[in-house]
């Protein structure tokens, strides 16, 4: 298949079309919780951010669904705004069932020139769902919640990969379109927008609230104290290769974090362990 083909952009929408999910955030099984673990759930920091990261989503994504003008790739992108904005309707139904206190969002502004911000916020979601993934896998085997909640999300981090999948091959697809998909040229491009995006999380790890964007690459000390970044970035990997192992191999999936990853663990492979422990030691 020729990347840039009307073949490529039936298959990246089909694929994402066909595996889209109903279900009403309010109707889904939410377990009741004891004192133990609901007070651990309202203790977690990162609510109100990730509720203002899916209604931004939302409506960034919804309000460039109606800039575009092809009419499969703009069924497409609106059904994507659907379910991020549904994502704020099941974090908004969490914290209103489980009591987590949080003041009243201010509402959403949204760019006239939405392009640039819908590729920003594109190249920044496939760096966080692929930290999201570890963080996922982390919460669930610290078994702190009910199975049932996981569940419940358990979907909802499928639906993310769905999204930086369509992403990515949308890119693709558009630079290609537009006379840009000479690859040493679009290669440049992608690694200047997840730089900019990277820069992002790079801030976060110097700060210490959890709450800031990139909640996901830095809340996993919430579930566990005795992580190891090599463990970390193993988890991350598999869930990373089991998740878009559902799809398409000839549709382009996000790269760059799982290659950074794996690299990351052959270096750490070669430093002795006491001296990696005295590492870890030190940075925590």
């Amino acid at each position: 298949m020729k990347l840039g083909s009307v073949e490529h952009k039936e298959l990246f929408c089909r694929s994402f079309t066909e595996s889209y999910r109903e279900y009403e955030p309010e109707y889904l099984p939410w377990p009741d919780l004891d004192d133990a673990a609901l007070s651990f759930l309202r203790s977690i920091p990162f609510w109100e951010k990730a509720l203002d990261t899916e209604r931004q989503a939302g409506a960034i994504i919804s309000a460039y669904a109606q800039t575009v003008s092809d009419p499969i790739l703009q069924a497409t992108t609106a059904l994507q705004g659907q379910e991020e904005l549904r994502h704020a309707r099941l974090l908004k139904t969490l914290i209103d069932r489980y009591g987590i206190e949080m003041p009243e969002r201010p509402p959403v502004e949204v760019p006239q020139n939405i392009e640039p911000i819908f590729t920003r916020f594109g190249f920044e979601e496939c760096l966080d769902t692929f930290f999201a993934y570890g963080l996922f896998a982390i919460a669930r085997e610290a078994n702190v919640f009910p199975e049932s909640i996981f569940t419940i999300f358990d979907p909802i981090i499928d639906e993310e990969t769905r999204h930086i999948v369509f992403f990515v091959n949308w890119f693709t697809y558009t630079q290609i379109r537009r006379g840009q998909g000479f690859t040493p040229l679009r290669s440049i491009k992608t690694l200047w927008h997840y730089g900019k995006a990277l820069s992002n999380l790079i801030a976060v790890f110097g700060n210490d609230d959890a709450s800031r964007t990139g909640f996901a690459a830095t809340g996993t000390n919430i579930f566990t104290k005795d992580l190891t970044l090599e463990k970390f970035l193993h988890i991350c990997l598999l869930e990373n290769q089991r998740r878009m192992s559902k799809y398409d191999p000839r549709l382009l999936q996000p790269q760059l974090l799982p290659r950074l990853a794996n690299f990351t663990l052959s270096i750490l492979q070669l430093i002795p362990k006491r001296k990696l422990q005295n590492i870890e030691s030190a940075s925590a």
